[in-house]
């Protein structure tokens, strides 16, 4: 049996938008969104870790092919195609990725489901701000960054850039203020990163938690796993979501 084999494969449609959807688990909802390339073993594997950790557990795909392993060919063609979609942004600065729409419906319809104080949102790599902007919805109670990457680094402004635009940015730091705290994870050398840490930081003060690790590394969670990080992860979902 393969890792994919134990998710139940579905689908989500906000907008005319209709993307698959991978879950597994029983408890409080996480949505768990995949990095270049896509939801790889290693993404599939975390997001098993969070199941047997007592949680619900989606798996949007939103691009790749689901089960497919790591790969250098791989990530460029993800990459490429991301690149060109107009679902994303890469270079823009202060506007809020679209897909985001889709991904707070697919909150809301857990969140419904489910019930509790809300769901968990954590984006890796390039879809790391995703949580972010998930958070604008009230449902988000538990948003988590592995490795922001998006906009890419390119100059001062964008490795600084939220991937938000004022409206939302506004929302994130009233809702901050309110009480709902958002985990950071990055390796401290990290130039995909940038900037975006210290922007998190002025721009939400204690409620966000940074984690970070030394060295020049970059998938927190998956290919480059730091177990701390892992721990860190599921006991904020722990400590958010049970009601």
């Amino acid at each position: 049996m393969s890792l994919l084999d134990r998710w139940t494969r579905g689908e989500h449609t906000a907008d005319g938008t209709t993307h698959p959807t991978y879950r597994q688990g029983q408890g409080p909802g996480v949505v768990v969104v995949h990095e270049i390339p896509g939801l790889t073993d290693k993404v599939l594997a975390f997001g098993q870790e969070v199941v047997d950790a007592g949680f619900t557990v989606v798996l949007p795909e939103l691009f790749g092919e689901a089960g497919r392993p790591m790969s250098p060919a791989y990530a460029a063609r993800s990459l490429g195609r991301v690149c060109v979609s107009r679902e994303f942004t890469t270079l823009a600065t202060g506007e809020t990725t679209p897909v985001a729409g889709w991904l707070r419906s697919l909150a809301r319809e857990l969140h419904a489901e489910l019930g509790g104080p809300g769901v968990g949102a954590l984006g890796m790599c390039f879809t790391g701000g995703f949580a972010l902007a998930m958070m604008v919805d009230p449902v988000v109670a538990a948003p988590v960054l592995a490795q922001p990457s998006v906009p890419f680094p390119v100059g001062r402004r964008r490795s600084a850039d939220l991937n938000l635009s004022p409206a939302d940015l506004a929302t994130v730091r009233q809702r901050a203020a309110g009480g709902c705290q958002v985990l950071g994870l990055r390796y401290r050398q990290d130039v995909a990163v940038g900037r975006r840490f210290e922007t998190l930081t002025r721009e939400l003060g204690d409620a966000f938690l940074r984690v970070e690790f030394e060295g020049r590394q970059h998938s927190t969670l998956t290919e480059h796993r730091q177990q701390e990080g892992v721990d860190r992860v599921l006991a904020f979902f722990e400590e958010k979501l049970r009601a």
